[in-house]
């Protein structure tokens, strides 16, 4: 059996949002979340469900969004630094 990029669903509290696929989009992500079903023995998981941890991979591979990220983060700590040492100044 091919291995899929997702594993199991985490029951998690969700957060409501409505969006617009494109008909083939959804065509495929239920077919998805069939063989999904089928691989991980969680019988029929709701193609919405998949929405969710498909974006988080998704963006958790994406190499340019991992480096903005890094980049945000490492401004943000140093933004605290600076305004200590002005106090001092």
């Amino acid at each position: 059996m091919a291995k899929l990029k997702l594993g199991t669903i985490p029951d998690d509290k969700p957060i409501k949002l409505t969006i617009e696929l494109p008909a083939a989009v959804h065509r495929d992500l239920v077919a998805y979340a069939n063989v999904l079903g089928r691989e991980t023995g969680q019988g029929a998981v709701e193609p919405a469900k998949l929405i969710g941890p498909m974006l988080a991979r998704f963006m958790a591979t994406d190499r340019a969004f991992a480096k903005s990220q890094r980049a945000s983060s490492a401004a943000q700590r140093q933004q605290p630094e600076r305004a200590s040492s002005e106090k001092t100044a």
